[in-house]
């Protein structure tokens, strides 16, 4: 560990948490979604990490189920820069340890997202709210894996609940993957304060909520994995 990764780290537990406090209260999601930006971008400025964004021209202002590959801490930045010159806004599927983190809580909680406690074995409430935002015009972002990938594959099995999300409301599907390694960026950037990076994420082509095919299938072979 670096003298520069420790102080990054306090300085995002600062900003995290400083952002956290901010998007308290804020009921206007497009105020929240230049918030939620804002802080992407600071973050990533400070790590000298740019995004570029492949096939952007096939963002359109409408509300989607976005499905996205998962490797690193920051992938929810990453996308928050890739639609960044969209209108779209979407609660993030969270994880229960997400919503207790004392690094990411209070700023999960206040940003927008939905619960997902596995541990539940009723799952009514989680869908009721699936419904309640898409209704008032949020999209849902979510990690089909389930999980962040730590593994050496680009990808890892895709779960089935994202599926019964896009049909019970309707939802066509975006998908986008992040091409670079981000876990590994974020860690060479801690390790060396100079270098400069550039994340890619591809936006992919839209997928209809009713899609009889395998999705995880369809996403490899856009994305040529």
């Amino acid at each position: 560990m670096t003298l520069h990764s420790i102080k990054m780290g306090i300085y995002s537990l600062v900003l995290t948490n400083y952002f956290g406090l901010k998007l308290r209260g804020v009921s206007d999601t497009q105020e929240k979604k230049r918030l939620r930006l804002e802080y992407a971008q600071t973050l990533l400025k400070k790590l000298k990490i740019a995004v570029e964004v492949k096939n952007q021209e096939r963002l359109i202002n409408k509300q989607y189920l976005v499905i996205s590959n998962h490797r690193g801490i920051i992938d929810p930045l990453v996308l928050e820069i890739a639609l960044k010159e969209t209108n779209i806004f979407g609660l993030w599927i969270s994880k229960k340890e997400l919503y207790n983190s004392p690094f990411f809580g209070l700023f999960v909680r206040n940003a927008g997202s939905i619960l997902l406690d596995r541990e539940n074995s009723q799952m009514s409430g989680f869908f009721s709210k699936t419904k309640r935002v898409v209704k008032e015009g949020s999209s849902i972002f979510i990690f089909p894996e389930g999980t962040r990938n730590k593994g050496e594959a680009s990808l890892i099995d895709f779960k089935d609940g994202f599926r019964i999300i896009a049909l019970k409301n309707r939802l066509p599907i975006l998908p986008v993957f992040i091409r670079t390694h981000t876990d590994k960026a974020l860690g060479d950037a801690l390790n060396n304060k100079k270098l400069e990076q550039t994340i890619t994420i591809e936006i992919g082509e839209e997928i209809s909520y009713k899609e009889r095919g395998n999705i995880e299938k369809i996403y490899r072979e856009m994305f040529q994995i």
